[in-house]
Parts: C-alpha cells; sequence; structure tokens
C-alpha cells in the first residue's frame, strides 16, 4: 500500500523514489531546520514534545525515531527522556543525520523504514515524524515498526493533512503549494530548499487517505490504531503492539 501515487515529475518509477528521496533531502539538509521552524510559526519543537508526552513516551523507555531527519522529534523526545542516550535514529539521508548528530548524543543508523536493522523487540516507542509519505510502501514499514517494538509497545506517527473542506483545503494549497515553497527559496536563496518544500507539498496533496493510514495500521498488526488531529491539518496516527 503506496502513501501516494508515483510522482512521474520527480522519478519515472516507484523503484527511483528512495534514491530522489534522498538526494532531495541530502541536498536540502543544512536549510531544513530554519525553514520548517518559521514556516510552522516556531511551534514546532512544543508540538513535537506535547504530542510525544500526551502518547505515553516517558523516562525509562527505549525510543527508535525512524525517518528522523535532522533530529526534531528525537531533540524533543531527549526532554522528555532526560537525555539522549535511550534514543536511535535510522534515516536514509547521510545529509539529514549529519545535522542531527552535531545536536543530541544519540545512536544514528543509516537504514530505511522498511528494512529496520534491529532485532525484534528493541523499543519501547517509535517515532515517525511527518515522514509518512516518504516510505515506500504503508504496510512493509508498519510491519517493521511492530517487529521492533516490545509487546506492549506504542506507536505515534505525526503528519500533516491536507482539509477535505474546499475553502481549508484551498488556503492550505496556497500556503504549503504556493507561498512556503517561494519564501524556502527566498529566504535562503537555495534551490534545493525551495525544491524541497515544493516536494513536501506535492506528497501532501497526493498522500492516502487518513482511513487508509490507519487500516494499513490495523493489517499490519497494531491494536487500537486510531487517528487524532489538531487544529484540523496535524494527524496523530498511533496505536500499540499487543
Amino acid at each position: 500500500m503506496v502513501p501516494h501515487p508515483t510522482l512521474t515529475s520527480r522519478y519515472d518509477k516507484p523503484e527511483g523514489k528512495p534514491e530522489f528521496v534522498s538526494r532531495l533531502f541530502d541536498a536540502g539538509a543544512k536549510h531544513y531546520d530554519a525553514v520548517v521552524d518559521w514556516g510552522f510559526l516556531r511551534s514546532g519543537s512544543f508540538y513535537r514534545r506535547w504530542a510525544q508526552q500526551r502518547h505515553g513516551l516517558r523516562p525509562g523507555m527505549r525510543l527508535l525515531d525512524v525517518a528522523c531527519g535532522t533530529g526534531l522529534m528525537a531533540t524533543a523526545a531527549a526532554r522528555i527522556l532526560g537525555g539522549a542516550e535511550a534514543i536511535t535514529c535510522v534515516d536514509p539521508s547521510e545529509g539529514m543525520l549529519q545535522v542531527a548528530r552535531g545536536k543530541l548524543n544519540a545512536t544514528f543508523v543509516h537504514g530505511h523504514a522498511e528494512a529496520l536493522p534491529f532485532p525484534d523487540a528493541s523499543f519501547d516507542f517509535l517515532t515517525l515524524g511527518y515522514a509518512l509519505r516518504h516510505v515506500m510502501d504503508l504496510e512493509t514499514a508498519f510491519r517493521e515498526f511492530r517487529r521492533v517494538l516490545r509487546p506492549g509497545g506504542k506507536l505515534l506517527i505525526l503528519e500533516v493533512t491536507k482539509p477535505s473542506a474546499p475553502l481549508p483545503a484551498a488556503l492550505f494549497r496556497f500556503y504549503f503549494g504556493t507561498l512556503y515553497p517561494a519564501l524556502a527559496g527566498l529566504f535562503t536563496r537555495s534551490r534545493d530548499a525551495k525544491n524541497m518544500m515544493q516536494y513536501y507539498w506535492e506528497t501532501m496533496d497526493a498522500c492516502v487517505l487518513p482511513a487508509t493510514v490507519v487500516t494499513a495500521l490495523t493489517s499490519s498488526g497494531f491494536v487500537d490504531a486510531r487517528r487524532d488531529m489538531q487544529l484540523r491539518i496535524f494527524s496523530e496516527y498511533h496505536g500499540r503492539v499487543p
């Protein structure tokens, strides 16, 4: 189950997606934090920490942050856990990992969501922050998430979701599809940053419906899988291992 159809303007075949995404984020990594910070009105750090706390992250847990990017989810988690020693971060982009390594004393691993290089039942909590759209196959990734979580372990996926109502959808499209990429390019003077945020919009626009994500979680073995919403655009998908 793919998170969105093949974007042929970006890569010709589905098999080309991982390489394209890695190149895209390698090129834009040095700009990512600044662009995301002002693009979400400097609320991201608080929200990531708040969401993880509400969904059960506690001191003493071992955390796996999948598609960690520049470490924004992991940095927020470290404030809850009292440090980063129990955090493992995995990402396919070496450029993003390089930025993340400079922020916190976590374990960093180059890898993909669909083939996590960890033993079964290794973690208590798993996060995927705003990267659901970048995996190759939802059910394959979710089965891996379930495999590496211990019995009773919890999953939290944060994502930005296009509204269904016409007016909010139009405003969403204008901001993320037009204004945000333009400002990213203007303020950073980087074509890579603009291109990264254009792709960010393209994948949000084409992403499968939330109900499809919840169905994929359930079919992959998670129980109590559901989606919560904040401000009508921020999706929090969560579930637990039986």
